[in-house]
């Protein structure tokens, strides 16, 4: 069977992939991730886009504008019961990366619009929950979520699935511009496996089924959702992480259910 075009294996060395709106043929989300050997630097311009860097793991230090925000990130696994910590950072500024030691960083971006600041969105502040029940229980970390002012397009979010677990599920989806019943969000999804040589399944589709690919995931792997529904399941014994980035033309998120399985969202009735 040939590989989904959804689907962006992750690449061996420095880059584990680079998705931008010409790649993924859409028009708001960029995605890289980069994994840095201790005392690696990695320098770039944001240019006309505006950024939210987020450790994943490892510590670095961040040089932006000539301050530098030292000492983020804090934890050695992205399964840690520990949030990230991120930074925000403009279109227009040169960005210094330098790794403390072994560290793998996300850089999550979008169009900027202007007026807007660097700002360090330390873990100890981002919003942790628990959502779903039973096999459908997910933890979820918000990095930088529509009820932040901080940036123009950007939303960051992180979830953990336990093995056996559905995750964005029911199956929703967020690709018309109708506010407040729906907002249109591009969005990609970065996936990591514990143990690492585990594997997820997620479907994206549409009610007409013009667009319906199932895509089997593994460690590093991003699956790209331009529209439609997409849930993920993770298989037992292996926990699923995944770092959502979505963005679009305004700053908000509504997202409609598959009314096929939106039933099991309704609270059955006392006897």
């Amino acid at each position: 069977m040939p590989q989904s075009p959804l689907l962006v294996k992750a690449a061996a060395g420095r880059q584990i992939c680079d998705i931008t709106p010409e790649s993924a043929g859409w028009t708001h989300v960029g995605f890289r991730a980069l994994r840095l050997e201790a005392g690696a630097i990695e320098s770039f311009e944001t240019g006309s886009r505006e950024l939210c860097l987020v450790v994943l793991t490892g510590t670095v230090d961040v040089t932006v504008g000539g301050a530098t925000h030292a000492g983020l990130g804090s934890r050695e696994s992205v399964f840690e019961e520990k949030s990230p910590d991120a930074l925000y950072v403009p279109g227009g500024e040169t960005v210094v990366i330098t790794a403390r030691g072994a560290a793998e960083v996300a850089l999550c971006t979008a169009p900027y619009e202007g007026g807007k600041s660097v700002r360090r969105i330390d873990g100890s502040s981002m919003r942790r929950s628990v959502r779903g029940q039973g096999s459908n229980t997910r933890y979820v970390c918000d990095v930088l979520m529509a009820d932040d002012p901080t940036a123009d397009h950007l939303l960051v979010t992180e979830v953990i699935t336990p093995g056996g677990h559905s995750s964005s599920y029911p199956p929703h989806k967020h690709d018309r511009d109708v506010p407040p019943e729906e907002t249109l969000l591009e969005e990609t999804y970065y996936h990591r496996l514990n143990p690492p040589q585990g594997f997820a399944f997620q479907r994206v589709y549409t009610d007409d089924r013009s667009l319906d690919e199932a895509c089997v995931v593994e460690d590093h792997d991003v699956v790209m959702v331009p529209r439609g529904y997409h849930p993920c399941v993770a298989p037992h014994g292996y926990d699923l992480y995944y770092l959502n980035v979505m963005a679009g033309p305004g700053r908000a998120w509504h997202f409609r259910n598959d009314p096929a399985h939106e039933w099991m969202l309704q609270t059955p009735p006392k006897a």
